[in-house]
């Protein structure tokens, strides 16, 4: 049978396709009686509303776009996870695309978003992206943009992410409060905000506890893998420094690096405490089980997209709201991998 069509359905009825269409939505001013032929008729015959033809109608695609620079990445799978989530309960379509931290493919997919006619669009920015002028122009063109856990606090629009200077200064003094005095820290380049204020929570954990800050305690590794946690290690093994405790910019940096360091002969925690960031499923069956501190990654993207849906509603009325930056709480999870408290 081909598609039903709503004009078929009021040319059966012998009523006009405004009325059919108000029946369907319960307009005040049709019948009760026509309602119930128009609802029993759609029903019988299984119309099914044109999604498109709504969309052209309402000036709106029902669809979004997300950009995250990793999609296998345990904290963005669950980002994605709960966008999804959060969007279809608003009958919303997701398009999910991997910048795969390269500048150049984030500014091409940010394009075909925009070519996919999106309501609004959730990103991350890639570790590359020093340049956010094809951030910059999305905005200034008045599509909704919210930026979630990798921001540039020079774009101007709304953000969802997580207090980075006070997680990684929970965690630097976490590793402190357990009786660690030289404590190291693996970080990537200072490009992305995340980066920088991570590094200055570890700076100011050390300065609140009396503890001078050593630039040679700091390791700087390029991809924040496992495989460059693992390389790193050596040179924190052959160091001059009496490196107690390590506060690493990521959980897989982290385990990297305690596999290494126990192959060289490094007892953890007795040796050396170590701890990661982001909670990965994997900490909890590293040997011995990883601390780390808890990043929701879930919770970020309900609220990214209760935030990107609220200024796309606001668009449609012409209502220009602040922007709001939403920080999501974070914790330190104590495992094996850390002395206990002293």
């Amino acid at each position: 049978m081909p598609n039903i069509t709503l004009k078929k359905i009021a040319e059966i009825l012998g009523i006009s396709v405004a009325t059919a269409s108000k029946a369907l939505k319960d307009y005040a001013d049709i019948s009760d009686e026509t309602k119930q032929k128009v609802k029993s008729l759609a029903e019988e015959l299984d119309y099914k509303p044109n999604s498109f033809a709504q969309s052209l109608r309402n000036r709106e695609s029902k669809i979004i776009g997300l950009i995250a620079p990793q999609i296998v990445h345990h904290f963005f799978a669950n980002i994605i996870k709960g966008v999804i989530d959060a969007a279809e309960e608003q009958g919303y379509l997701v398009i999910t695309l991997q910048s795969g931290e390269s500048y150049e493919t984030e500014k091409k997919q940010l394009q075909l978003l925009l070519d996919k006619n999106v309501d609004g669009i959730l990103i991350s920015l890639s570790d590359k992206t020093i340049n956010y002028d094809h951030v910059a122009d999305i905005i200034k063109k008045g599509v909704p943009v919210v930026l979630y856990d990798k921001i540039s606090k020079l774009l101007d629009c709304s953000k969802v992410i997580i207090d980075d200077r006070k997680a990684a200064y929970d965690a630097t003094k976490f590793l402190i409060d357990t009786g660690c005095k030289r404590v190291a820290h693996i970080r990537g380049p200072l490009k992305p905000q995340t980066t920088i204020d991570r590094f200055l929570g570890y700076k100011s954990a050390l300065k609140d506890n009396n503890i001078e800050y050593n630039e040679s305690l700091v390791f700087e590794t390029k991809d924040l893998t496992y495989d460059d946690g693992y390389g790193i290690a050596e040179g924190i093994f052959k160091s001059d420094e009496d490196i107690d405790g390590i506060f690493a910019f990521t959980d897989l940096l982290a385990t990297g690096a305690m596999v290494r360091l126990t192959e060289l002969g490094m007892k953890v925690p007795d040796d050396i405490s170590i701890i990661g960031f982001s909670n990965w499923f994997l900490t909890k069956i590293t040997s011995p089980p990883l601390s780390t501190v808890d990043q929701p990654g879930y919770e970020m993207g309900v609220k990214a997209f209760k935030l990107l849906y609220r200024e796309i509603q606001e668009k449609k009325k012409d209502v220009n709201s602040p922007k709001e930056i939403i920080k999501i709480p974070t914790k330190v999870i104590p495992r094996n991998s850390t002395r206990p408290m002293l």
